[in-house]
């Protein structure tokens, strides 16, 4: 499946109003696994990518370089279409056309490009300011004509939502559309009330943020689809649940207790090989055996 083709699904599976499901994925083992599960669309976190590739919190650290760079090795190891988060362009308009061309050449089915000032803020997390709508709207524009391929999905996230108030984040979703924007998303709206309100405000699928112990009430995707949004990301999911077990396992070997009681918990060591490749490694060593 070529990248155009990816991105050709995915919009189609947007415009069916049909939800789509997409994990968080951070690393290329988290590509990996989620890659053979058959879904239609991977989110790249961008909380989950810093963390991996720099060890640093999503606050503004990560440079486009550093992004685009994990946004190809994702996508050149999945089948899956990916979507990913470009923070707020990483700079001014000339920035943003630069980084959608990026992206879209890095294989990505979709971009993900917020409202805050710069330095950003990872959403759900205090102290996240947005700039002028005007100025977001200017960004959605330039993102639309950078782009070579009409099925690139271009995503326009809100932050006013915690500052301003909803009302204000529903008026920016709105402009954002008529801007270009294929899907916006209402970032942290607080009770299933607002979900409704948010749902029933847009004609454009919508993306919905399911962050474990975040603002945003976590429903079923099936209540989420009936409430109007086309795609549910869970960022969090797979590095929560990845450092949990890391913390286990590391603890288990410093209470000098060994990882025998851990196995039955883990993906088995032949398992890991095949998901890495090495069969083909193997292979290609017997066919080249002197």
């Amino acid at each position: 499946m070529t990248a155009n083709s990816r991105r050709k699904a995915l919009k189609n599976k947007f415009a069916s109003r049909e939800i789509v499901v997409a994990p968080g994925i951070f690393d290329m083992i988290s590509v990996r696994v989620a890659d053979t599960m058959g879904f239609d669309c991977l989110y790249m976190t961008g909380f989950g990518t810093v963390a991996s590739y720099l060890g640093e919190p999503d606050a503004g650290l990560a440079t486009y370089t550093d992004m685009v760079n994990r946004v190809a090795a994702f996508c050149g190891a999945a089948k899956t279409p990916l979507v990913c988060d470009a923070d707020t362009g990483y700079g001014g308009l000339l920035n943003v056309a630069h980084t959608v061309r990026g992206y879209e050449r890095a294989g990505a089915a979709g971009i993900q490009i917020e409202d805050q000032e710069f330095p950003k803020k990872c959403g759900h997390t205090p102290g996240r300011r947005v700039i002028a709508m005007e100025d977001m709207v200017k960004k959605i524009k330039v993102a639309t004509e950078a782009r070579e391929d009409a099925d690139f999905q271009i995503i326009a996230r809100t932050d006013a939502r915690t500052s301003l108030g909803l009302d204000e984040a529903l008026r920016r979703g709105e402009a954002y559309a008529k801007a270009g924007a294929d899907v916006v998303f209402i970032e942290s709206p607080e009770s299933v009330e607002e979900l409704e309100k948010i749902g029933k405000s847009f004609d454009v699928p919508l993306l919905v943020n399911v962050v474990e112990g975040g603002r945003t009430p976590q429903l079923p995707p099936a209540e989420l689809q009936r409430l109007g949004f086309a795609l549910a990301i869970y960022p969090s999911a797979g590095f929560l649940s990845v450092a949990r077990a890391l913390e286990k396992a590391y603890g288990e070997i410093k209470a000098m207790k060994g990882t025998a009681a851990l196995e039955s918990e883990q993906m088995p060591f032949k398992d890991m090989c095949e998901l890495m490749g090495f069969p083909a490694v193997w292979e290609f060593d017997r066919a080249h055996a002197e």
